[in-house]
Order: structure tokens, then sequence, then C-alpha cells
């Protein structure tokens, strides 16, 4: 049942509360996964890195923490004639980007930070066919946004159900109109493993540092207990 209602949740998107507000959605990740990590640098590259840099990580960084040969990074993950040194940058010329699109690009490296991993999650899976648009695309997270659907081939496309509030429509559903290349769980799957490589690029000791946590938690401790029996071996002198 649950799997059930997984699918459909996927299926027709998300639901927005009464006040037209988008409610994020949970982004199940997992950065102990280096498998989905992969995948995600794998997609980053396909489908952002042409227009989105994330300066902040270099491949040689990639192949480290995800415990990859670096032969195997620049096979399947490096755009080609890439060094395993280089910073992820993208090739796009920002005057050419200031013509498409009106504006530069961000660099991604610390958005899954100032955003936050459900807001990524919620926002690639909120866009919408709307005509209006140079594009053709809207989003019901980011509204107006000027970057389109780079995901549309996989998921399809989605359209807005609108209901009235006030004088104004406000968008209440989005549903998947025309079925893309892969079902709504594997894009799920596409849009998971991309926000959890996004948030391991936020801060890529993070791992490290909650599994440190635990060792040095242990330690303190350790050293609380020691303390208190030498405190109760010094005061049993003094009584």
């Amino acid at each position: 049942m649950k799997t059930l209602l997984t699918v459909i949740f996927s299926l027709f998107a998300f639901t927005c509360s009464a006040s037209g507000k988008t409610e994020l959605m949970h982004a199940n990740i997992d950065l102990s996964d280096n498998t989905s990590l992969k995948r995600g640098a794998e997609h980053y590259v396909t489908y952002c890195l042409g227009c989105h840099s994330a300066k902040h990580i270099r491949y040689l960084r990639i192949a480290e923490d995800f415990e990859l040969n670096q032969d195997i990074v620049l096979k399947d993950i490096a755009p080609v004639g890439a060094s395993i040194y280089d910073s992820m940058l993208s090739a796009m010329d920002k005057h050419d980007s200031n013509i498409w699109f009106g504006t530069v690009p961000p660099d991604l490296s610390l958005i899954a930070r100032s955003r936050g991993s459900d807001w990524l999650y919620t926002y690639l899976k909120s866009f919408y066919r709307d005509d209006t648009k140079t594009h053709g695309t809207n989003n019901a997270l980011f509204k107006d946004v000027g970057m389109p659907n780079v995901l549309w081939k996989l998921q399809g496309e989605q359209i807005a159900h609108y209901t009235l509030e006030g004088e104004n429509q406000v968008i209440n559903s989005l549903s998947l109109e025309r079925p893309g290349e892969l079902s709504p769980s594997e894009f799920d799957l596409v849009v998971t493993d991309l926000v959890n490589f996004l948030e391991y690029v936020g801060e890529p000791a993070k791992l490290k540092r909650q599994q440190m946590g635990k060792y040095v938690l242990f330690f303190i401790l350790i050293i609380g207990f020691i303390g208190y029996l030498l405190k109760k071996e010094y005061w049993k002198d003094i009584h």
C-alpha cells in the first residue's frame, strides 16, 4: 500500500496548500550511498553542467569520496577532455548565457545549503507546461523562473490545475499529461540521486564529520567516566 501511494504521489506530483503555496516534498537522500552519489554526479554533468558550474568540487575529490577509480570518474562522470584535477566548471560563455537567459546561470556548489534538499527535490518535480513562456515551461515552486525544464524528456510533460483564491487563480496540483522516457518511480530516483549529489557538493565533509562525531562523543563519554572515577577517588580521602 505504501509503495502504491508513493507511485500515485509521484504521478500527480504534488498538491498545494489553501494559500496557493507549494508544500515541499521530502527528499529521501542518503549521503552514505556512493552508488546514488555517482549516479547523481553523472546526471549533473549530463543535464546541469552545460549551464551551471559547481566550482567548489573537483573530480579528484569525487573519486576519493565516492571510492571510485580515477579512470572511472573520467570515463563516466567528467566531460570529455577534463582532467581529474579540474573543478566542475560549465563551458557556457557568459555573453551567450546573457543573450539566451537574460542572466548568467548561478554556480550550484552551495544551492543545497542555501535552499535545502527538500526545496531542490520539489523544484525539479514542479515544472509544468506554460505556453506563455519563451521556453514553454514554468515552475509551481519558483514562478517565472528563467530555467527551462532540462529533465522533461525523462519526466514527460506536466500540466497545472488551478483553483480560484479570491480573484486570483492559484495552482492546486500538477498532473502528468504526456509520459516521458522514465516511469514516475524511475524519474523520482533520478531526482533523488541528483539532489543527493548537490547535498554532497554543498558540504563534502558532512558524512565524514557525522561519522567522526560518533567517535568524538564516545571519547568524551570515556573521559567523563574516568574523570568521575578520579573525582570519587580524590574525595574519598577528604571525607
